[in-house]
């Protein structure tokens, strides 16, 4: 019997809530009979956490084996198959920025060292926690024992977005579209490019500027609508983007997939940087498409993406040994 341990951080937060039950019932891992849940949260947490363990119990999943609540990250991180690091602080009225990402880079710092003492070198950790590209950086630095293509931050949110979004306007199947290209930093200054997307069955034909006045700008701000509609943040569908994340990394995917993951030069992309490049994906390996042709019109949005995330580096710089 195959028996996968899980940690998710940030489990008593909303994302967690929704990833938890959707792990449990239909389990993305490949080769897997059972699955061992690790919840880590703050202190303050735990009686909340122990709520969602009753809730979890009562569903009575044959898939899960051993269920921990813990504020110990040591505990929780030993031996981990994977990490779904999907708390962080959140920013408060009046904050600014800069202090948001150093207090997330202090956090982060302190959960890598932790890791990289307790965990192998198989260990995968998925990033989900705003600046997630950042934060999965400063993972990156602190774990020297984790391999680079193991940690990786959740991009497939944005281009499941951007499928969607794109979807409606041409009254198109969503499995249908494919090479969706995400390009740069989970933020507003994301790329998503379209100039590269296909429909095997039809030509896509769609005004130069739909695609920068309402395609682009929409699917950078789609969680902020959100939030303006619906009075708080996405967490199902962040959490669905979570395990669709997984899943292709397990299975593998026939179609260009968005994650962030260490730049090394990549379409002249400085390197160094967790960026979302157009990736194939096969038998847990990703590589980047490299002879993709960029559209003019883009060129100057993906410098703009990549310059957020050198700023968000050198804030960070100290964190980074």
């Amino acid at each position: 019997m195959v028996t996968k341990n899980i940690t998710i951080t940030g489990a008593a937060g909303n994302i967690a809530y929704s990833l938890i039950f959707r792990i449990l019932s239909n389990p993305p891992f490949k080769d897997t009979d059972k699955i061992n849940i690790r919840l880590l949260d703050i202190s303050q947490s735990q009686k909340s956490l122990m709520g969602l363990k009753y809730e979890i119990e009562d569903c009575a999943f044959e898939s899960l084996e051993n269920l921990l609540i813990t504020d110990d990250p040591e505990l929780a991180f030993t031996d981990a198959d994977y990490i779904l690091m999907v708390g962080a602080k959140p920013r408060s009225k009046g904050m600014e920025r800069s202090d948001l990402i150093l207090d997330n880079a202090e956090i982060f710092r302190s959960q890598a060292q932790i890791v990289n003492e307790v965990c192998s070198k198989k260990t995968k950790i998925v990033i989900v926690g705003n600046p997630a590209n950042t934060n999965a950086l400063i993972m990156n630095y602190n774990t020297p024992k984790i391999p680079n293509e193991n940690i990786t931050s959740l991009m497939k949110l944005d281009q499941n977005r951007a499928k969607s979004i794109l979807a409606t306007k041409l009254d198109e199947r969503v499995e249908n579209i494919k090479n969706m290209v995400i390009w740069g930093n989970h933020s507003t200054t994301q790329v998503p490019d379209l100039y590269n997307c296909v429909i095997p069955s039809k030509e896509i034909s769609l005004e130069h500027s739909w695609i920068h006045d309402t395609f682009i700008p929409r699917v950078q701000k789609r969680g902020g609508e959100i939030i303006e509609f619906r009075g708080l943040s996405s967490a199902a569908s962040a959490a669905s983007a979570i395990y669709d994340h997984i899943y292709v990394l397990e299975f593998g995917s026939d179609d260009c997939e968005a994650l962030g993951v260490l730049s090394t030069g990549e379409y002249n992309i400085s390197p160094d940087l967790m960026f979302s490049f157009p990736l194939t994906i096969n038998d847990g390996t990703f590589t980047v498409i490299d002879n993709l042709d960029i559209n003019d019109s883009l060129t100057a949005l993906i410098k703009q993406t990549e310059e957020e995330l050198l700023k968000e580096r050198e804030i960070v710089k100290k964190y980074l040994p």
